[in-house]
Parts: C-alpha cells; sequence; structure tokens
C-alpha cells in the first residue's frame, strides 16, 4: 500500500479541482468494478458486489480532495495575492514551493528587515502573503496563470526516521489507499467505495453521493490531527503516531454511532492491533453530512494519525496506515455477521 499512497500524495487535487486524482483512482478501480460512476459534483462512485445482498448497501468513503491555494489577484509586478482552499495556518505556508499545474511559485512575505517590531510580534495574515512566480511583470505572470487558478503544495514524497512517511495530502489520500486495497478483495456485503470531492471546503460531496446512495451504515477512511509534540500537554496531543488507528467517538461535527464504534474496537481487540481515541475534540469529517442524510446513516470513523496535518510537510508512521487497513477489511468482514 505505501507506494500507492506515494502516488497519491504526489498528484495534485485540491477542492474543487479533484480531476487528476479521481483519473487515477478510477484506472486503479475499473478492473474490480462491478459499477463505476462520477456524479455531477465528481464523487467517483465504485460498486462492488458482496457475499451477501442486503436491503441496503455499505458505503465506504474517504475524500480526494487536499487543502490548496487560490489566485485572487496578480500585481502590477507579476506577484500573485491568493486564498486559502481548506483550513491553512499561514504560518506553514511562507517559504514554501507551491505549483498551478506546471507553474512553480514560493510563498513570500516582507523581508524581516523592512518591518516594524509590531509586524514582527504578530502571526502574518493572508494579505502580508504572496506568491512569486518569476514573472517580470503582470502581463508575464497572466501568461502563466489566471484569476482563480488552484494551487497545491510542491513537497517531495520522502520515507525517513524510524518508519514514517513525510508528504503533502495524506489527509486524505491515506483513505483513498485504504479503499483502493480493499477493492482488491470481494467484500462481505454490497458495498459503495466512494471517492469524495470537496471535504475540506465543507463536507460537500459526501452530501450528495451518500443521499443518492441511501446505504445501510458508513465507514468513513481519514486522516486525523496528530500534535504529539514534547510541548503540548497530553491532553492536546489528539493522538499519536505508532500508537495505531484512530477511532473517534466525537469531533465537531458527529457523535459516532456508538455501536459500530465497539465493534471497530472489539475487532481490533480481537486482531492484537493497537489502537487509539481522540483526546480531544477537534476537527471533522465527512461523517457530519452523512450521518444527517434522509432518515440517517448510522456512521463510524477510522483514521491514521497525521502530524503537520494541512501543510506541505504531513508526517505520518507507516505501520499506522497498514494497520488502518487491516482493521477496515477485517470490520467490514465482521460487519456481515451481524447483519444477518
Amino acid at each position: 500500500m505505501l507506494e500507492l499512497l506515494k502516488t497519491l500524495c504526489a498528484l495534485s487535487g485540491p477542492s474543487g479541482e479533484e480531476d487528476a486524482v479521481r483519473a487515477f483512482i478510477r484506472e486503479q478501480a475499473e478492473p474490480h468494478a462491478d459499477e463505476i460512476r462520477t456524479d455531477a459534483m465528481g464523487n467517483l462512485m465504485v460498486f462492488r458486489t458482496g457475499a451477501r445482498k442486503p436491503e441496503k448497501p455499505m458505503l465506504v468513503c474517504a475524500h480526494m480532495d487536499e487543502v490548496g491555494l487560490i489566485v485572487k489577484r496578480i500585481t502590477d509586478d507579476g506577484m500573485l495575492k491568493f486564498g486559502f482552499v481548506g483550513g491553512i495556518d499561514p504560518r506553514v505556508v511562507i517559504g514554501r514551493r507551491v505549483k498551478f499545474g506546471d507553474t512553480a511559485g514560493v510563498v513570500g512575505i516582507k523581508a524581516v528587515h523592512l518591518t516594524k517590531a509590531s509586524e514582527r510580534r504578530r502571526m502574518p495574515d493572508t494579505k502580508d502573503l504572496y506568491i512569486d512566480i518569476g514573472a517580470s511583470s503582470k502581463k508575464a505572470a497572466q501568461a502563466k496563470v489566471s484569476l482563480g487558478d488552484y494551487g497545491v503544495f510542491d513537497s517531495d514524497v520522502v520515507e525517513f526516521g524510524d518508519g514514517l512517511l513525510k508528504a503533502k495530502a495524506i489527509d486524505d489520500r491515506v483513505g483513498c489507499a485504504v479503499m483502493l486495497k480493499l477493492l482488491e478483495e470481494k467484500p462481505a456485503l454490497d458495498t459503495w467505495f466512494v471517492f469524495t470531492v470537496q471535504e475540506e471546503t465543507g463536507l460537500r460531496g459526501s452530501a450528495t453521493a451518500a443521499f443518492a446512495l441511501d446505504p445501510a451504515a458508513c465507514l468513513v477512511l481519514e486522516g486525523t490531527t496528530a500534535a504529539d509534540l514534547a510541548e503540548a500537554p497530553g491532553h492536546k496531543q489528539v493522538c499519536a503516531l505508532r500508537r495505531g488507528p484512530v477511532l473517534p467517538f466525537m469531533d465537531r461535527s458527529t457523535i459516532y454511532d456508538q455501536t459500530l464504534l465497539t465493534q471497530l474496537r472489539d475487532t481490533a481487540v480481537q486482531l492484537g492491533l493497537p489502537w487509539q481515541l481522540k483526546q480531544m475534540t477537534s476537527g471533522g469529517t465527512d461523517a457530519g453530512r452523512i450521518h444527517k442524510i434522509r432518515a440517517g446513516v448510522p456512521t463510524v470513523g477510522l483514521a491514521a494519525p497525521v502530524r503537520y496535518i494541512h501543510s506541505p510537510v504531513s508526517v505520518a508512521a507507516v505501520c499506522d496506515m497498514e494497520n488502518m487497513l487491516v482493521l477496515a477489511r477485517s470490520f467490514l468482514q465482521g460487519l456481515a455477521q451481524t447483519t444477518e
């Protein structure tokens, strides 16, 4: 799965422009699909017939999109003023490489020796930043980019340290990689595997997909914030790398189904896999929309802990991501037995 994840993380797919990611995933999924389609929002929906055919199908989902940037203005000297697509801390982008298609750039800020003391005491705002694409004039910049163009971090995918992976977009290409591996095997139940769009900008794609498919239950595969740093108190570390996949019981958009959560936890225990709960209520996932669709959908989540999430240098442990696949596979197999 690791090589698949590396390929996925290298692709560009900010919210609203997931085309390259969708095309790659479709190519990988087609050999295993009984049905495959893309809806009006851009969600990629892949169906596999299961060993059992319940009245309603199971839904497994992960989002294809990543956080990014969008061009809002081009200055007379050829610099790009921009906004964020999704939740990004301005501090993590200063001095970073970005790209708009084949056009490379770097995020800049006023040189420190030109700033006032008051400016140095506050966190920079997006309006203080610009992107330098090497253009000598507004006209030269306009030949390379246009207003409304999407950009993403230009970051290498690197294995390092004691079994860690550094890349952009681990949130949520890890969920996409897990789903592609699950798709290779016949599921226990009829299952829709949905690769959603625009999660980072309001959980948008999952709402339309879940409404159309009307599933019996849903498993959301995600990457989630890990703040396991030496200076962070325990309750604010949220979760930690190398301690296993995260089983969220609650976040800012969802209280997860207790029956499914218990079954997911019991599966991890039976397999002897490490697992952890989130120590702080934070973030949100596609579950926030899915569980409220139609008459309601019992929904459970499973996530890989990710440091420096929504940045060019997200970091995750390979063992956590591999265990996420093992746990998801076994949970889905066990679910068929409890729905007989």
